[in-house]
């Protein structure tokens, strides 16, 4: 190995060693509540300009009357333009801006994430889950800082539950390849989506260190209380409909009752953008 590239493996997992014994939901909540600081005008465009240099963010797609925006998380949670998604006309949709980690099928009730093998009911919450998921398809996206942290529907369907899984906050991005089995460690939220075309569609919105709050539209924008919220009668959602968002960045996990072919993953997508492959 390069010494270069040597080096940063070693500072990376010097990092990871630190992260796992510090207090991580802790300083993820206080660093939220920096966030809900109300900023000046004069304040919030100096940070945000340098928030927005360093990060490479793409601030001209954002709706410029929330602009200057009165905290760091208004920033996080920004909305953008009208039209600046153009939704595909492709049945399943990607359901955020990031990158398209990981996609493939689920074989026996398993997938696999960054080399770590998970149990469909280790990221949903629910037993049953592994075996009505089995033979169907996985999608991953990681949402880094740059990116806009809504989270919109995948699919047409209703939506019939919501369930929040506490966890740890362990970073998603590459100090967290560190650490095994991260996503079902994580707090995260599994909105579930009974759909036409797909069976059971559910999205898994995993939770990060910074993350500390993912807000979901179908509860007033709340958070999921612990356990499963059954919604009755089933909430219909559209595709590209808003659905939850992240306060800063983190990972989505789609899973599909049914097997369906996806794009390579290795790419960015945005949200709106097909994620079926060409037939």
């Amino acid at each position: 190995m390069p010494p270069i590239e040597d080096a940063v493996r070693r500072a990376t997992e010097l990092a990871a060693r630190f992260l796992a014994v510090m207090p991580r939901v802790a300083i993820s909540h206080l660093l939220g509540k920096v966030g809900e600081v109300r900023l000046s005008p004069v304040v919030s465009r100096a940070t945000v300009s340098s928030y927005c240099a360093f990060w490479g963010v793409a601030l001209e797609e954002a709706e410029p009357s929330e602009q200057p925006y009165p905290t760091l998380d208004a920033l996080f949670t920004r909305h953008l333009r009208s039209g600046a998604r153009p939704l595909a006309e492709a049945a399943l949709v990607s359901p955020a801006d990031g990158e398209l980690q990981s996609a493939g099928a689920i074989v026996g009730g398993t997938l696999v994430i960054k080399g770590s093998e998970y149990h469909v009911a280790e990221l949903t919450g629910l037993d049953e889950d592994g075996d009505r998921y089995r033979g169907g398809t996985y999608v991953v996206v990681y949402l880094s800082p740059r990116d806009y942290h809504r989270v919109h529907a995948p699919v047409d369907g209703l939506i019939g539950s919501v369930s929040g899984i506490p966890g740890d906050l362990f970073p998603v991005n590459g100090l967290g390849d560190h650490v095994p089995k991260l996503f079902s460690r994580n707090s995260r939220v599994a909105i579930r989506v009974e759909t036409r075309d797909f069976g059971g569609v559910t999205v898994v919105l995993v939770g990060a260190m910074i993350v500390g709050r993912i807000g979901i539209d179908v509860l007033g924008g709340g958070l999921a209380a612990p356990g499963v919220t059954v919604l009755d009668p089933p909430c219909p959602v559209a595709r590209g409909e808003e659905i939850g968002a992240f306060h800063l960045g983190s990972s989505v996990v789609l899973l599909c009752e049914r097997s369906v072919g996806i794009i390579a993953p290795g790419r960015r997508v945005r949200y709106g953008e097909s994620l079926l492959a060409a037939s």
